[in-house]
């Protein structure tokens, strides 16, 4: 494995996205003798070597490893007989004597945890998903359906026995491709599935940027889970985490005896709301070091989009620090420059490698243009979660329906500012963890308001502006939060409530695929428009979804209060007859089975400024959904 002199240019001036295919271990052959050549980046070390199972952890039968003369400060070294499955460390010799072993970064296998040495391997794999990646540049168009479900592997369907243990990657393959095309998603998207020491963490505390955690088996058993759902159709999301990394001795903290790839002063490089270490963004290597991990998993394990975990914490250097505990930029902000640069050149070279796939930001805050192109002065991300509707819907949900006259707005102030970015919806794993409550949980009323309330939401959801999330176990209204050390409670399914929530949200799925208008124009204005957003007395909002023809507009009305509402009378476009597609209460969803027989004819009788209506029954805490037959 050749390491060429423009590798070592790209290496230094922090834009070597491909670093991975050098770095790290590569089993091969050298003068006709099997072995592995490892590579590291150590360059303040005073030596290193590779110890593992080939020299039975014995650092004076160690095998030494030589630094490079080009000052790249790579140390490496071929060594015969070290096939793929052997484990290994290195020996660091840091500057002030001491000496540590520590994981490749660039591992592409480590052992399970307990365990912390890295493996060699060979991440050789038949792939079968052909079909798939030749049209999923159509299947990830910012203008295509896109529900995702989000899933924690480890919790999602566990054994009954021996202590409820996980199945593993393949294990779980054609039951997750099962259940999420019953159910119509488009996508899965896995939270963190990197090698992370402390399982509580949900994989949000990594240490492997490159190695699939071994929880759940091989690398090639991650392939086949992936494969299995391509060649189902359904898209693979993986969560990403570039923001941050754990304390743990055997990783990246203090690597050859010095803040490598952290920052040495404690007010840039450590982060106290997780206790971990931030990533030093303006060290070449270590940008080189995150940009590969990105590329590795699209380019390795063929993900559809990258998830990226925290942006938030990347672009404010005082996030989560209080007032002279962190350190303004050159300018006197609190804008982190280096993580700027960084994000916008990754997502540059993202797209330019992968044009169809996404990368998608969690990120929190009011900063401007976080999914538009860097062209254009944004962050250059294809998605960003809409933390804001969440909360807003979530707060209004919570509320009694005698009471949400006077909250009218946390629905309807979403849509000011809907379109100013590209907006992915989510009721993820955060919602409903930490004593937060489940979904169902959230809802108020009594149990048969509970459940209406979170068929309502889902109807709101899937019509409003926006790609959706879901995490697992909502689509089924689990009323315990999620507990990560055991299974989603699939019991539930035998009660007729939460068998119809989940009907329903096959059914919002199947329909939201199938209608260009809910989905062709998620991110433009012109394919919304209120019809009355106003009646705040009877909790009631009219809108209309619109794609590029006007036979395909969307009429959906909500009823958020308890009270069914007779002669509703609601505007229309057109006039004809209006199919009444998807009604919440319906019976089969659980509902009292009121609603409006199937379709309504209009009358031209003016209303909400436009010549034809409706006159509607609006069962109780419903969202029906209505089209020109």
């Amino acid at each position: 494995m050749l390491l060429t002199e423009r590798d070592i240019y790209l290496f230094r001036e922090g834009t070597h996205f491909r670093a991975h295919e050098v770095m790290g271990a590569h089993p091969g052959v050298e003068a006709g003798k099997p072995g592995t050549l490892f590579r590291v980046w150590a360059p303040n070390a005073r030596g290193a070597a590779v110890i593992g199972d080939f020299n039975e952890w014995r650092p004076q039968a160690a095998h030494a490893l030589h630094s490079r003369d080009d000052q790249s400060g790579i140390w490496e070294r071929f060594v015969p007989g070290i096939e793929p499955g052997a484990r290994y460390k290195y020996r660091i010799a840091g500057a002030r004597g001491e000496s540590f072993d520590k994981s490749d970064p660039y591992a592409v296998r480590s052992e399970t945890p307990p365990g912390t040495a890295s493996i060699v391997w060979n991440l050789d794999y038949a792939w079968g998903d052909g079909d798939w990646m030749a049209r999923r540049a159509a299947a990830n168009a910012l203008d295509a359906p896109c529900a995702v479900y989000e899933v924690h592997l480890g919790s999602w369907r566990r054994h009954t026995a021996p202590a409820g243990a996980p199945p593993g990657y393949r294990e779980t393959a054609h039951a997750l491709a099962d259940y999420v095309t019953h159910l119509g998603f488009t996508h899965v998207e896995l939270m963190p599935i990197m090698e992370h020491p402390f399982y509580g963490s949900w994989g949000y505390q990594v240490t492997s940027w490159f190695a699939p955690t071994g929880r759940y088996g091989t690398p090639q058993d991650l392939m086949t889970l992936i494969d299995v759902l391509h060649q189902r159709g359904i898209g693979v999301i993986l969560d990403w985490v570039p923001s941050h990394f754990p304390q743990d001795g055997f990783g990246l903290v203090y690597f050859d005896g010095t803040q490598l790839y952290e920052h040495a002063d404690r007010r840039q490089g450590f982060q106290p709301e997780w206790n971990s270490y931030v990533f030093n963004y303006g060290r070449a290597e270590v940008r080189d070091f995150l940009g590969s991990s990105a590329m590795f998993w699209l380019q390795r394990y063929h993900a559809d989009a990258l998830r990226v975990d925290a942006v938030a914490s990347m672009l404010y250097l005082d996030y989560s620090r209080p007032a002279g505990e962190w350190i303004p930029n050159r300018y006197g902000g609190n804008e982190n420059l280096e993580a700027i640069a960084f994000i916008k050149t990754l997502n540059e070279q993202v797209y330019q490698a992968y044009p169809d796939t996404q990368t998608i930001a969690e990120e929190s805050t009011a900063w401007p243009q976080v999914s538009r192109p860097v062209y254009r002065g944004g962050l250059g991300f294809g998605m960003k979660w809409n933390m804001g509707w969440m909360h807003d819907t979530l707060a209004y949900f919570a509320e009694d329906p005698l009471f949400r006259k006077y909250h009218q707005d946390k629905l309807t102030f979403g849509l000011w500012y809907a379109f100013s970015e590209n907006f992915m919806l989510p009721l993820s794993h955060d919602e409903v963890v930490y004593g937060k409550g489940s979904l169902l949980s959230k809802m108020s009323g009594d149990s048969w308001q509970q459940f209406a309330n979170l068929r309502a939401l889902f109807g709101f959801m899937w019509a409003h502006p926006g790609k959706k999330l879901l995490f697992m176990g909502g689509e089924f209204a689990q009323r315990a939060e999620w507990n990560h050390d055991e299974s989603l409670h699939w019991g539930l399914l035998d009660d007729p409530a939460h068998a119809g929530v989940q009907r329903w949200v096959r059914d919002l799925n199947t329909f939201y695929r199938g209608e260009p208008a809910l989905h062709r124009y998620d991110f433009a204005a012109e394919g919304f428009e209120w019809i009355d957003c106003r009646d705040a007395e009877h909790s009631v909002f009219a809108f209309l979804r619109k794609s590029h023809a006007p036979a395909d507009t969307v009429l959906v009305v909500l009823n958020l209060t308890p009270v069914a509402r007779e002669n509703y009378r609601i505007g229309v476009p057109a006039a004809g007859t209006w199919r009444e597609c998807l009604n919440s209460d319906a019976s089969l969803y659980g509902g009292s089975g009121r609603g409006n027989g199937g379709h309504v004819e209009s009358v031209p009788l003016p209303a909400h400024g436009r010549y034809q209506s409706l006159s509607l029954e609006l069962p109780p805490l419903s969202a029906l959904y209505f089209k020109r037959a």
